[in-house]
């Protein structure tokens, strides 16, 4: 027999939490989604009992207190205040499961709100971002999936969408303007990245230092040198802001947001001198990132499109997670994921209109990515992740290539937001695209270089800036038509590497991301280098201190 008397009683020690808590947390539930319901720790005990003080049955519930609990547990107060079901036999009962008879009356909040989104939320592939957050929080198993349906249904009647379009015309000086507010203490020896390009002055959200800026370090056996220190994932404190998690999720299933459950490469340490890249690296899960550190962007972003100054005390996440300068440059203290941010530049003959060029790419990112969703970028741009060999797959090089084939040629085999992979080496010369294999059948029609490093602290991430040079004007010949970017960028742009006024156009741009435009600026001053008659690009200074 079941040790429980009701089924709330059950759903209450399900979450560990005491009488007096479980009351705490629901005065707290009715204040964020606005219900006028209230619950007592006293008034709780008798609905788990069953019966008055006086010992008497317990009479009906009021119809605010019922919708309450019906909204949190997404069963039916019949079922809540009923004896649990002995499914199994041996005393256990099925969590989260009502019986086929408690199902309630069509246009009940059950209804509405715990059944409705369940195949919507499958079909966006988030069912392991709900169990994360309902692990870290301490909720009840289902929780968080209830609290996202409740959440989607308030935002239909919110005017959600004027917040969106709020968003979408945040420019990218004015997210640099709000960093620069929020970390108004500089830090010795490092700044934001700064540029100017034709008497123009940019200031990006990416904190540098002079010796990460102009390394033109290819990205070889001697120098690219990244290696897994600690194969562990990491193991999250319980979560700082489940509300802005529920938020984020919410929005995720409106958008169709691609999530996936794969691990990324943390960074521990690193060491950049001597033309080599150097460093130390752990593991952490995409969702507990996407859940924690990439939810400082719609943070930081709101308060900027509602002209709020955004200074320490006015963004709780932020203070949380991502404080101060310092804190930002303690890796082994907090998550630090991030990735490649590559130019890519392909020679192309003479066409009888121009000159022989570079012709220079750039994506308008997709609605559906995680980050910089609907903004300008380098392509390609992708986080720094292992495919099946965690330690080979460290190496900057490899996720480069990867990303390649994934956003270029269209290798659908090894974009992670698919599943998990299912070849033992993905990246074979046996298994890559013609356009890869070409490029990789003689030394020298491929050259990847590091331009830069820095964190972008809109979300903390690592940044490494690359440039990717073709300089095989074959390549153009056989493979231009080939070049498709996939899912992740919603249109590609070409631009000549000849077009001066229109690449000083291009930098100019307030939709750029800004770790985009870091990548841009650093890639288009190394091919000014090393580009000869194919280039006549903007003047572009750069420096990373005042």
């Amino acid at each position: 027999m079941s040790v429980y008397r009701t089924v709330l009683e059950q759903k209450v020690k399900e979450r560990r939490q005491s009488v007096e808590e479980f009351a705490e947390f629901v005065e707290t539930f009715a204040r964020e989604h606005g219900e006028p319901g209230t619950l007592s720790a006293r008034h709780l005990q008798r609905l788990i009992s069953g019966n008055r003080a006086d010992g008497a049955p317990l009479g009906p519930v009021r119809a605010v207190t019922a919708r309450l609990l019906e909204r949190i547990f997404g069963l039916d107060i019949d079922v809540l205040l009923s004896p649990p079901r002995d499914t199994l036999g041996t005393g256990a009962t099925e969590v989260g499961t009502p019986s086929p008879e408690a199902e309630p009356a069509s246009g009940t909040a059950r209804e509405t709100v715990a059944l409705a989104p369940a195949a919507t939320f499958e079909h966006a592939g988030l069912s392991f971002a709900f169990d994360w957050l309902d692990a870290n929080t301490g909720w009840l198993p289902q929780t968080t999936r209830t609290k996202v349906a409740v959440r989607i249904e308030e935002r239909a009647t919110q005017g959600e969408a004027d917040r969106s379009r709020r968003r979408s015309r945040t420019d990218r000086s004015s997210l640099a303007q709000g960093i620069a507010a929020y970390y108004d203490r500089g830090l010795p020896g490092h700044d934001v990245y700064r540029a100017r390009c034709d008497h123009r002055e940019i200031v990006t959200t990416v904190l540098t230092r002079p010796e990460w800026l102009d390394l033109a370090c290819p990205l070889g056996p001697e120098t690219d040198l990244l290696r897994l220190d600690d194969a562990r994932l990491s193991t999250p404190p319980v979560h700082a802001g489940p509300q802005h998690a529920i938020e984020r999720l919410a929005e995720a299933v409106e958008s169709g947001v691609r999530f996936t459950d794969l691990p990324l490469y943390r960074l521990l340490d690193i060491d950049i001198r001597g033309g080599r890249i150097a460093g130390s690296l752990g593991l952490a899960s995409f969702v507990e990132y996407a859940l924690t550190m990439d939810l400082l962007e719609h943070e930081l972003v709101d308060a900027v499109a509602r002209d709020a100054t955004p200074w320490h005390g006015t963004l709780s996440l932020r203070d949380r997670y991502l404080p101060t300068l310092t804190a930002a440059l303690d890796f082994r203290s907090r998550l630090c994921v991030g990735g490649v941010v590559s130019l890519c530049a392909i020679a192309r003959p003479t066409d009888g209109y121009r000159p022989a060029d570079y012709t220079l790419l750039v994506q308008e990112r997709s609605a559906q990515v995680l980050n910089a969703a609907r903004r300008l970028a380098v392509i390609p741009k992708g986080f720094h992740e292992p495919m099946t060999d965690v330690r080979a797959d460290a190496r900057l090089g490899a996720t480069l290539r990867r990303e390649m084939e994934e956003e270029l040629f269209g290798r659908r085999d090894v974009d992670s937001t698919g599943g998990g992979n299912r070849a033992a080496d993905p990246m074979h010369f046996g298994r890559l695209s013609e356009p890869m294999r070409w490029l990789t059948e003689e030394p020298g029609r491929l050259q990847t270089e590091c331009t830069g490093f820095g964190l972008n602290l809109i979300s903390g991430n690592y940044e490494f800036a690359s440039l990717i040079v073709i300089d095989d004007e074959d390549f153009w010949r056989k493979y231009g038509g080939a070049i498709e970017a996939n899912w992740e960028t919603h249109g590609l742009r070409l631009y000549s590497s000849l077009d001066r006024r229109l690449l000083a156009e291009l930098i100019s741009d307030e939709s750029w991301s800004n770790e985009g435009l870091f990548a841009l600026l650093q890639g288009l001053r190394r091919l000014g280098e090393i580009g000869g008659d194919r280039v006549d690009l903007p003047r572009i200074e750069s420096y990373g201190k005042r």
